[in-house]
């Protein structure tokens, strides 16, 4: 490996995006929250990189004259100060075995239980552990699937940002009805997918447009099974 560290927040695109053109070898901790900005979510759709293991929570010692924070801080039993982050990852292009592992899968599609967005072609599936066995055509999946990810098995085809181009429709401005009653006028509805719905939900916010009532999904990784024809 020729870096193995963990480059400023700032500048971590185009750390990245340098490592990569110049062909180094790399292992690098970032925040998850990259993951779906264009330039890095590229890469990995392309298989130029990939998440590597233990992601998520992540502890790190601190030097003594570390200031106390009020949250993930805390000192053990020996007086060595800790922190911890809950939204870090490790990106790497080095090969792993977990990157061959075979995601095994149970489901079957329904599409009374899988519901179509009204502005992908595809349908949501709400856990990785749902993802149908037997569905040839696109499927929007959590944010997670990436540290699951066999690219011998999937293909990543794109992801439901405003960005990436793959939503077929633009929505007019949509009345936002928060889960509290409060309404506003907004454009959010066209950052992701949307699933319509028959009835407003409960307690969630929802969105209206010329009378029909719609919801959004987190961001969604949109992905194809390489094993079922479409």
């Amino acid at each position: 490996c020729e870096q193995c560290r963990e480059p400023p927040f700032s500048l971590f695109r185009e750390y990245i995006t340098q490592l990569i053109e110049h062909d180094k070898k790399f292992i690098i901790l970032g925040n998850q929250n990259t993951l779906t900005t264009k330039d890095i979510f590229d890469f990995i759709r392309q298989n130029k990189m990939w998440l590597g293991h233990n992601n998520g929570d992540m502890a790190f010692k601190v030097p003594d004259h570390y200031k106390p924070r009020e949250t993930r801080f805390w000192v053990d039993e020996e007086g060595q100060k800790w922190r911890s982050f809950g939204t870090m990852c490790w990106l790497t292009n080095l090969d792993i075995s977990k990157r061959h592992e075979e995601l095994i899968l149970y489901n079957s599609y329904d599409p009374d239980k899988y519901r179509s967005y009204d502005n992908f072609d595809a349908i949501d599936v709400g856990k990785v552990s749902e993802i149908p066995t037997d569905f040839g055509g696109v499927m929007g999946v959590p944010l997670g699937f990436l540290t699951k990810h066999n690219p011998e098995q999937f293909e990543i085809v794109g992801i439901t940002k405003t960005w990436f181009g793959m939503a077929s429709k633009k929505y007019p401005t949509q009345t936002q009805v928060s889960s509290n009653g409060s309404r506003s006028q907004v454009s959010k509805l066209n950052d992701g997918a949307a699933i319509k719905l028959d009835a407003p939900p409960s307690n969630k916010t929802y969105y209206m447009v010329d009378g029909e009532i719609f919801i959004q999904t987190y961001p969604r990784i949109l992905i194809r099974s390489k094993g079922v024809a479409a």
